[in-house]
């Protein structure tokens, strides 16, 4: 039973294209026995399971990626599957989609009690609330987030570097030493935009049509990750793709949630609520006023990254609209980030305020300000807006 499936994982290790290493695979405590990769579609969790599989086992059969689009387990359970692969000395067990099966959650909660010696790691949708709404993982499962490549991931992809990861803290306090070191081996800037085009997600990497892969990666979004996961007729998808197709033409922007339910027939808090499933699916990000959260309306709302906006904006996207859509993104997954009601744009965890222009602000200002396109290694309160791509 087990060999066709050892025979899928072989071929996938042995032709995993994996150019960099993600630092996510240094974080992870390894020990854990049931471990969560959340990531947005096209960030490349399928190919982070193979790249720890080929690192760390190779091709024992000890360790046995999954893929539950695998009509088998259509008529199998996962269960008896489990129990011939501990019997035969396996050990640890590398799950993607798992979600399409029913009674995922019950069945990994079982095995957990029936195999102590037995690891397993699942992809997940970050729609999915593993333990908010899931009582079967309360406890049990430990979560960890894959996102797309930052700008030092690119970077050193492209310019063939191998810069490391700096916190926001070292950056705050020696940005200029920090690019001075950087642009003494390459010109950031001169990669900048093409990150900004095309480099958070992956599949850049492919030799296909990144617009349209991208395109197809949001419909999967929408259809699987939305409206499969948090069980919405498909009836409403249209609905869905309208309310999406609006907030992306505008943003970032402020929310006119009653005019926006107006337009998709819809009433406010199942509007509310469709904005909040396509936060979740990353394709948006909220932000509020420090001590406001949902299902308080956001102070404003951004497109999740860059790439995005490049790819589906019908208008010529500003600079400026790019400088803060990428700030926002490269601070939002480490760090609380919120609107001020302060003279500034963000307020990051509590404490540090920040102003976001694209080209050098014509007046020089006391807070610190990330600057774009146009500051290749900052001033003293002025930080190049690149460097903030170095946080992971």
């Amino acid at each position: 039973m087990l060999d066709s499936f050892f025979q899928t994982h072989k071929y996938l290790i042995e032709h995993i294209n994996a150019p960099v290493r993600r630092r996510l695979m240094d974080e992870i405590d390894w020990n854990d026995r049931l471990i969560a990769i959340k990531g947005s579609r096209g960030v490349g969790k399928t190919t982070f399971l193979l790249q720890y599989a080929q690192e760390k086992f190779g091709l024992a059969r000890t360790c046995l990626y999954i893929n539950f689009n695998n009509l088998y387990f259509t008529d199998h359970s996962f269960l008896d599957f489990v129990e011939v692969f501990v019997k035969e000395g396996g050990r640890t067990l590398l799950l993607d989609q798992m979600f399409k099966y029913p009674d995922w959650s019950k069945e990994l909660r079982e095995c957990y009690y029936l195999y102590p010696n037995l690891h397993i790691v699942f992809s997940a949708s970050p729609v999915m609330r593993l333990t908010e709404e899931n009582p079967d993982l309360n406890g049990l499962v430990k979560m960890y987030n894959l996102r797309g490549f930052s700008f030092r991931e690119y970077l050193n992809m492209q310019a063939g570097t191998s810069f490391p990861a700096y916190s926001l803290d070292e950056i705050l306090s020696n940005h200029q030493e920090l690019t001075r070191l950087i642009c003494e081996k390459v010109h950031p800037l001169w990669y900048f935009q093409d990150y900004l085009h095309y480099g958070f997600y992956p599949f850049y990497l492919e030799n296909r049509h990144y617009v349209e892969n991208l395109l197809k990666t949001i419909n999967m979004m929408l259809e699987v990750d939305i409206l499969m996961i948090r069980m919405i007729d498909v009836a409403y998808l249209t609905k869905i793709k309208q309310l999406l197709h609006i907030i992306l033409t505008e943003a970032p922007c402020s929310l006119n949630v009653s005019a926006l339910s107006e337009h998709i027939n819809m009433s406010r808090a199942t509007t509310m609520n469709y904005i909040k499933y396509l936060k979740d699916a990353r394709l948006l990000n909220l932000l509020y006023l420090e001590g406001k959260q949902w299902p308080a309306k956001p102070n404003k709302v951004y497109i999740q990254n860059p790439n995005i906006a490049c790819a589906v904006s019908e208008r010529k996207v500003s600079g400026q609209h790019l400088a803060e859509t990428f700030f926002y993104n490269a601070l939002h997954g480490n760090h609380k980030i919120n609107a001020t009601e302060r003279n500034a744009l963000f307020v990051i965890d509590g404490k540090h305020y920040f102003d976001v222009f694209d080209k050098q602000p014509a007046k020089p200002t006391i807070r610190l300000t990330a600057v774009g396109n146009t500051e290749q290694t900052g001033q003293p309160n002025q930080i190049p807006l690149w460097l903030f791509g170095f946080l992971y």
